[in-house]
């Protein structure tokens, strides 16, 4: 389970308007039968128009300056053995969000008149989406892309000797082509990974947009204040605030394994990815501490997720301590930041 929390921007500033992102949340319905289509949804209701999810985002703002965010961004992305627990990906992860939506509430310490934050305070829709692509970031589009400024060298210079602006033979590099597309180290259904290819298996996940302002457009409820959870005195009130992030990551994979009856092994828990970044000695000795059947599942889940880990198991904690630390320590933090705003 990879959840992130991103306050929305377009390039420096700060977005005014929701009517982007909706948008871009709108692009798998292009071209679907209205019975096919993913709408919006919120605590309590379901097929929610993308206009109304503008209009109610938009119109809750009162008070924030230019500079602080309107709204943010939460994305609920389970991994391929979670997904494989659901019956029907749509109205499990639906049923999901809004028991999870709790688990936000609940992570913050702070009151509104005297209360703690509840799940009708919060104003925020949400989108399931069963596609993913590959984007310019992700390693394989980055480990292909000597092949690709290659294979567009050639394509140029094909097209230079048919318009007779170079010399050269087009069917020999036609055939360098074919050999390079082959030679790209990222393969998927025997085509070389590019940018823009849909990624393949179930890639079911959840956008949620949140608003900035309580329900009320009163308060502000911040998922990425500066502070964690405590209670300080101003102006001679003890005054809580803050957002306990550990707290509702932690939580979130907690009532996924309950609504869905799921085993989480240790290599897919929050606080072993964060571990692994402010405590690799913890990390380690705990995953080498699991029972033999639960250790060979930790390791094929962390080599499937991408989560640095050496290719075999060493002997020794010693020896997996110092192959770790020599080759893998660059990669933890993309790793954990994947699943929080800065741990």
């Amino acid at each position: 389970m990879y959840i992130t929390i991103t306050p929305q921007k377009l390039g420096a500033n700060y977005s005014q308007s929701s009517a982007d992102f909706v948008g871009y949340l709108e692009k798998e319905n292009e071209g679907l039968k209205k019975a096919d289509m993913e709408y919006f949804f919120n605590q309590y209701g379901d097929e929610i128009s993308a206009e109304e999810v503008v209009k109610e985002i938009d119109g809750n703002t009162a008070k924030l300056k230019k500079k602080e965010p309107k709204f943010y961004s939460i994305t609920v992305s389970p991994s391929k053995y979670e997904l494989k627990k659901l019956e029907n990906s749509s109205q499990d992860l639906k049923t999901y969000t809004r028991e999870l939506m709790k688990d936000y509430v609940a992570s913050f310490n702070r009151e509104i008149k005297g209360r703690p934050v509840n799940i009708d305070d919060i104003k925020y829709y949400a989108k399931i989406e069963h596609q993913r692509t590959f984007k310019g970031t992700d390693k394989q589009i980055r480990e292909n892309q000597p092949f690709a400024t290659k294979i567009l060298q050639l394509k140029n210079e094909i097209r230079s000797i048919k318009y007779g602006s170079m010399e050269g033979s087009v069917r020999k590099r036609e055939r360098e082509i074919v050999k390079l597309e082959k030679q790209a180290p990222h393969q998927q259904e025997g085509k070389r990974i590019v940018q823009g290819m849909p990624k393949a298996g179930s890639q079911s996940h959840i956008h949620i947009i949140l608003s900035r302002k309580d329900a009320s457009n009163s308060f502000s409820l911040s998922p990425g204040s500066k502070y964690k959870a405590s209670d300080v005195e101003m102006r001679g009130k003890q005054v809580k605030r803050g957002f306990d992030r550990d707290k509702f990551f932690e939580q979130a994979e907690k009532t996924f394994d309950k609504a869905f009856g799921y085993k989480r092994n240790f290599a897919e828990t929050y606080k072993a990815r964060k571990d692994f970044v402010k405590n690799p000695n913890l990390y380690f000795a705990a995953l080498m501490k699991l029972p033999a059947n639960e250790k060979a599942l930790a390791f094929k889940i962390i080599t499937k997720t991408g989560l640095p880990i050496v290719p075999s198991i060493p002997v020794s904690q010693a020896q997996i301590a110092l192959r770790v630390f020599k080759r893998l320590r660059r990669g933890a933090e993309v790793a954990i930041k994947s699943s929080s705003i800065g741990i």
